[in-house]
Order: C-alpha cells, then sequence, then structure tokens
C-alpha cells in the first residue's frame, strides 16, 4: 500500500495529554491509518517527513467564534461591556455588508489554521459568506445561523437561516449546521421554543449564548423567575446537542439541566477584558463539560483557544487559592472535549480518526528546555512554534506559513476595515 503521507519517527502527544517519543504515523485518504513503533522497509508514501525534531497531536478546535468579527478587532477597547455592545460593536455591526463579512471570516480562518485550529463552532449572521470562507481554507466548520427572536423581522430571518442548512447541509463532509438562537434574553420563551421545534425537524443541534453576565441572570430572575439555563431547558433545547457560549454565571441549579450532549465554550480573556466578573466556573468546573471558545477577535482580539485554555487555568488557581487545581492533564482535556462537540470524528491520535493534527516544533530558545511537551505547550508555546497544520491529510499551514493566499485575504480585510470606517455607526436594533 503507498500512504500519502508518513510522519517519520515523531514525538506524539495524544488527546489525554500522554506523550510517547518516536512514532510513525501513517496517513491515507485523509485519515490516520497507523501509529507503530516498528519502520517498515516496504512502506512507501507520496511524502515521507523525518518529523524527529516534532510534537504531533490533535488539532484544536474553537468551539465558539464568531469569525466576521475578525473585521472589528481593536475597535472597541477600555469601554464597560454596555457601551462595547450598545455604543461600538452593535453600531458598527448594523451597517455591515456581505463582502465586509467575507473579509472577517477569510482573516479569521487564516488566523486559525496559524492557531493549530482545525475545526471551529461560528454563531453569527452572513452565512454564505462564513461557508464561502471555510471552502475556500480547507477548515472545518460547524455553522449557526444567528437568530434574534425580539427582531421584528424574526419570521423571516428563521426562515432564511432554515434554508441556509437545508441548502448545504450535506454537501460538504468538512461543514456541519445548527440553529443560533442568539440568547434568552434576545429570544422570548415563544420565540426560542419556535427554533428549539425547528430544529428537532431539521435534526440538528443548537448554539446559544446563555447567562454571559451576572445582570443577564438577575434580569432573567426578575423577569421570568426563572435562570437562562432553565429558560432554554423549558423550551426543550437540551433535547438537543448544544454548544452553550459561556455560561459565566451558572448557578448550583443550573447543573442539571445539563446532559451528555451539552457543551460549553468559555473565553475567559473576554471575561476579562470586558470586567465580567468571575461568575460561578471555576467554583463547578469538575462538574462541568468545558471547551475552549474564544469569542470574536473584537472581545478576545485573538482566535486562540490555547490562550483561552491558558487564561482558564492560571485564572482557576488564582481565584480558588489552590495551584494543584486546574493541572495540565485537565487543561489539555478542555481543549480536546471541543472535538466530542463536532461530527467530524476528529481528535484522536489513533487509526481511523481523521488526520487533523498539529505539527509542533519546540526547539525555540522560547521555549526550551522541553522537560514534557505538554506543560511546554501549555504553558509556553504560541503559533510560532507549530510548524505544519494538516486538516483532513491535507497541509494548511507548512514550514510555518499558509498553503493559502493569506497575502490576499489580508489585504481584502483591510479594504474592507476601510469600507467599514467610512460607513461608520448606525442603530443597532438590540440592546444589550
Amino acid at each position: 500500500m503507498k500512504y500519502d503521507v508518513i510522519l517519520k519517527n515523531a514525538g506524539i502527544l495524544d488527546e489525554a495529554g500522554f506523550f510517547t517519543p518516536e512514532k510513525h504515523v501513517l496517513i491515507f485518504a485523509g485519515k490516520i491509518m497507523e501509529i507503530t513503533d516498528k519502520w517498515e522497509e516496504e512502506w512507501e508514501a507520496v511524502e515521507i517527513i523525518d518529523a524527529s525534531d516534532l510534537v504531533i497531536s490533535p488539532g484544536f478546535v474553537n468551539l465558539h467564534t464568531h469569525s466576521p468579527m475578525n473585521l472589528l478587532r481593536g475597535l472597541a477597547e477600555d469601554v464597560n461591556i454596555d457601551d462595547w455592545f450598545n455604543k461600538e460593536i452593535w453600531p458598527y455591526e448594523s451597517k455591515m455588508n456581505e463582502e465586509n463579512a467575507y473579509a472577517g471570516a477569510l482573516a479569521a480562518c487564516c488566523e486559525m489554521l496559524h492557531h493549530g485550529v482545525t475545526a471551529f463552532a461560528d454563531h453569527y449572521m452572513f452565512g454564505e459568506q462564513v461557508i464561502k470562507a471555510v471552502q475556500e481554507t480547507g477548515i472545518r466548520c460547524d455553522f449557526a445561523p444567528t437568530v434574534f427572536g425580539v427582531s421584528p423581522n424574526f419570521n423571516k430571518d428563521l426562515e432564511s437561516a432554515l434554508q441556509l442548512i437545508e441548502k448545504h447541509q450535506r454537501t460538504n463532509p468538512a461543514l456541519s449546521f445548527r440553529l443560533g438562537p442568539h440568547a434568552p434574553y434576545t429570544c422570548p420563551p415563544e420565540t426560542l421554543k419556535k427554533i428549539v421545534d425547528e430544529a428537532k425537524g431539521l435534526e440538528v443541534g443548537l448554539h446559544i449564548h446563555l447567562s454571559e453576565t451576572e445582570q443577564q441572570l438577575k434580569e432573567s430572575l426578575s423577569t421570568y423567575g426563572k435562570t437562562p439555563f432553565q429558560m432554554l431547558s423549558e423550551a426543550g433545547g437540551f433535547e438537543l446537542p448544544l454548544i452553550i457560549a459561556h455560561g459565566l454565571w451558572i448557578t448550583e441549579k443550573d447543573l442539571h439541566f445539563l446532559e451528555d450532549q451539552s457543551y460549553m465554550a468559555v473565553s475567559p480573556k473576554t471575561y476579562l477584558k470586558l470586567a465580567m466578573g468571575s461568575g460561578k466556573l471555576w467554583q463547578y468546573w469538575d462538574q462541568l463539560p468545558l471547551t475552549s471558545g474564544t469569542d470574536g477577535a473584537a472581545s478576545s482580539n485573538s482566535l486562540d483557544p490555547l490562550e483561552q485554555v491558558r487564561y482558564f487555568g492560571l485564572m482557576g488557581k488564582h481565584i480558588t487559592g489552590n495551584a494543584e487545581k486546574f493541572n495540565m492533564k485537565n487543561l489539555w482535556k478542555i481543549l480536546m472535549r471541543g472535538h466530542s462537540a463536532l461530527p467530524f470524528e476528529s481528535g484522536k491520535m489513533g487509526p481511523g480518526y481523521v488526520a487533523d493534527l498539529i505539527c509542533w516544533n519546540l526547539n525555540s530558545v522560547m521555549v526550551s528546555p522541553v522537560y514534557d511537551p505538554l506543560a511546554t505547550i501549555l504553558y509556553s508555546a504560541d503559533h510560532s512554534n507549530i510548524e505544519h497544520v494538516m486538516v483532513n491529510g491535507k497541509w494548511m499551514k507548512r514550514d510555518g506559513s499558509l498553503t493559502l493566499d493569506e497575502g490576499m485575504a489580508q489585504l481584502l480585510l483591510r479594504k474592507n476595515v476601510k469600507d467599514v470606517m467610512a460607513k461608520g455607526k448606525g442603530k443597532a436594533q438590540l440592546t444589550f
């Protein structure tokens, strides 16, 4: 048999955080066929790479982002969270068009590939433009078209979301879909229930913001006598595959709503930047199905799931006053858990799983010496240590550079930034 790629003599950092040296990774038709320490002289491959200086791990998943918002990175800094939404971001977004969204999404896909992200879950408008960017870059995407239940165009927007999913649902194995009700505070009970019921009819899941802030929790209790988690539960949302964005202010009573198919994507860099408080994530972290998300680049400034998990662990040690908690294996588990939320058969270093891989070069002075590759990656490494990235057996990043036209993406982004600035702020239909 002739393989597509053989990574020879590689160090392997598996999904559980265990490291083994000098393994050979055999890849064919986009999948890992075998990982072994025995070299067979009769093996042939289109490409045999000496990986003796590399550490191979599964790729990363960014389980919550808003990719077109790369267009707005750095636009709203040092403001409180109310002004961030109401006076800055939503007014600019109100004037965004399809070309703007495509430019932002394309830049986001490029950035994520640099960070070793092989799949991401997106929650935004302009679905056709995000899909176009995904298909052109080769990254995997789970897309949830955002629906606002309080919008005067709710029924039309929901119908457009359903049509988008029905059009693309089975056209590309690198794409999957779910519905994206924005949040219970923007989707009152009647519209939230309607979105959930439509998701059930399409046999797709949900991606929703829940209990982001203490104020949202208080207002939900004041208005409905229920937490946002309870609101979603009563609408039937936990019966579906579910991505919960943030959940920072989850309560103890909310824990029992979580099901085996529920996942929580946390973005602690955003919580720090917007002074959102420490909530309850670090109190209940070991009872929660945590994964890494980045929110949009306008809030977290980067789309790096590794950075978010690093912040999560360090914040946890600080908040609890216990340096032994949030250990490396647990943090790596949070990074890897995102694969389980998506249908791409990725995230494990074993035969039959798709070859969505990161090849780490940990030989630079910035991270040396390497006593434990897991410690080096979690606490020292960044995108500059990611030498190659593979998605479905194809190189997306090679020798530190993307295999696609990153320069074109950057030029397009600059052009659309000028357009956004020229148009200025509009009037947002929503209030945070």
